[in-house]
């Protein structure tokens, strides 16, 4: 379960592909260590300190609508279930991160439409269970418009000083592509400050004898390697990525840096006309910690692993001791394998063999009907009975239950050196189980076959899809095959 493939190269090749080169494995902190990708408290404080105002906007226009309704006994029935729906909906739709150049005339539709549906559902409960207390029709158009009206000019106002203030003090980006589209992309941006970006640096493949740069684009350096990204990010206080190509690798990478991820192009869902630099269509890429159901996969994963652990705890007896008796002490075996961001943690397993030094142990391949595996051993892999300890990890928080499979990290950087996308596995927390392993892909089988099942389950993520993976792996106990 936990293999992956005997070909590793011995020394790095060319120049790879950029999810080759910008593996998040290699910016992994050690243990012990403080994780230097941290973002700073003062750019989270920034952060917060953009979509406070533009809540407080919305209390302010339910306040103010409720007030229209002049019956002052509706207030307090009114005030929390609207404000509760506006937030919820305005957060959904993204309208408290507005691009810098948005303008108030392109969220209105947005807005509208979420606060006629927030006031409309609140309406018509109060009419179905307090029937007394229903208002017409009139009232709750003077209501509603009166909201319109209110977030509409407050937003407006916020906005346009959002958009001073992002003109006089732009915000430093990368621009991550080709040489030439980026070379581009960032003199649009340099010859136009309005949008509050400005370029310092390009992040990919140098151009053998490119084109000439162009007015404004003179002297921005072409990063190559993850420490001149980390140095760029430091110096000139990066707080913008934007992608003219898709990679997942470095993507997660300036996510985790605190930066703003964009994608210029693409398919991505509708939004308003404002959302362009100079023409160039672009959307903010949603990190995967801010996708819905997150939340709920880490309650799946404690829901089921708790009690697993609780009703396994006789048959982890027995293996255990069935490992003392024929192997001797040392039941659990602790290796450190890297999960989610690059981070690493220390894997539990039974102990199936004993390697002979702790170097072989974290670079030598586990290879099927080793000699030195005893026949306890043999047993609880191929039943993968050795995996139960790992439902510790799920409960700490290392693992999840359905998720990439981890890797030694000697084994994740030769394998990210050869495998585009490889890194990339690393959005998602790893797992005991994944769409790779129920798909048969266990044991010495290809890793490009499982970088691209790995990268299809994150990107097409949802709880469902975890059940629907976890019973295949059930299903899949009866018939083991070993790991």
């Amino acid at each position: 379960m936990t293999t992956e493939s005997t070909s590793v190269p011995s020394s790095p090749g060319p120049w790879p592909t950029a999810g080759q080169a910008f593996g998040l494995a290699s910016l992994a902190p050690r243990p012990g260590t403080t994780d230097r990708l941290a973002v700073p408290r003062h750019r989270r404080a920034r952060v917060r300190s953009g979509v406070a105002p533009l809540v407080t906007v919305d209390c302010l226009a339910v306040v103010a609508a409720a007030a229209v309704l002049s019956a002052a006994h509706h207030d307090a029935r009114l005030l929390l279930p609207v404000l509760a729906v506006v937030l919820v909906l305005d957060g959904h739709a993204g309208l408290y991160r507005p691009a810098a150049h948005t303008r108030a005339l392109d969220e209105l539709p947005a807005l509208a439409s979420r606060a006629g549906f927030a006031w409309c559902l609140a309406a018509a409960g109060i009419a179905a269970y307090s029937p007394a207390l229903a208002f017409g029709p009139l009232r709750l158009c003077a209501a509603y418009l009166t909201h319109v009206g209110v977030v509409s000019l407050v937003r407006a106002l916020l906005l346009a000083r959002r958009r001073r203030i992002a003109r006089a003090h732009p915000r430093s980006a990368l621009v991550v592509g080709g040489a030439g589209a980026a070379r581009r992309f960032a003199a649009a941006a340099a010859q136009h400050p309005e949008y509050g970006m400005r370029p310092v640096g390009i992040v990919g493949v140098p151009e053998q004898g490119g084109a000439p740069r162009t007015a404004g684009e003179a002297g921005l350096p072409v990063l190559t390697t993850t420490e001149e990204i980390h140095r760029a990010v430091i110096q000139n206080a990066v707080r913008d990525a934007v992608f003219l190509d898709d990679d997942p690798a470095l993507v997660t990478l300036f996510q985790r840096y605190g930066c703003t991820a964009w994608r210029v192009g693409g398919r991505h869902q509708d939004g308003p006309m404002g959302e362009h630099l100079w023409g160039y269509a672009w959307h903010r890429i949603v990190p995967l910690a801010e996708r819905r159901g997150l939340t709920a996969k880490r309650a799946l994963d404690i829901a089921l692993a708790a009690p697993a652990l609780a009703l396994a705890l006789p048959v982890l007896l027995l293996c255990a001791l069935a490992v003392r008796l024929s192997d001797g002490p040392g039941v659990l075996f602790r290796q450190e394998r890297v999960g989610q961001h690059g981070r690493h943690f220390t894997l539990l397993k039974f102990r199936t063999l004993r390697p002979s030094d702790d170097a072989e142990s974290a670079t030598r391949w586990n290879v099927a009907g080793d000699r030195r595996m005893s026949a306890a051993g043999s047993f609880l892999r191929k039943s993968s009975l050795d995996e139960l300890p790992q439902l510790w990890n799920v409960l700490r928080g290392d693992m999840s239950l359905v998720g990439p499979r981890p890797e030694r990290p000697y084994f994740v950087a030769q394998f990210s050196k050869i495998h585009a996308g490889y890194a990339a596995r690393h959005r998602m927390p790893v797992g005991l189980t994944g769409l790779a392993q129920v798909h048969g892909l266990r044991g010495d089988t290809s890793i490009e076959d499982r970088c691209r099942f790995d990268n299809h389950y994150i990107e097409h993520w949802s709880l469902w899809q975890d059940v629907c993976i976890l019973l295949r792996t059930a299903a899949g106990l009866v018939r083991p095959t070993g790991s």
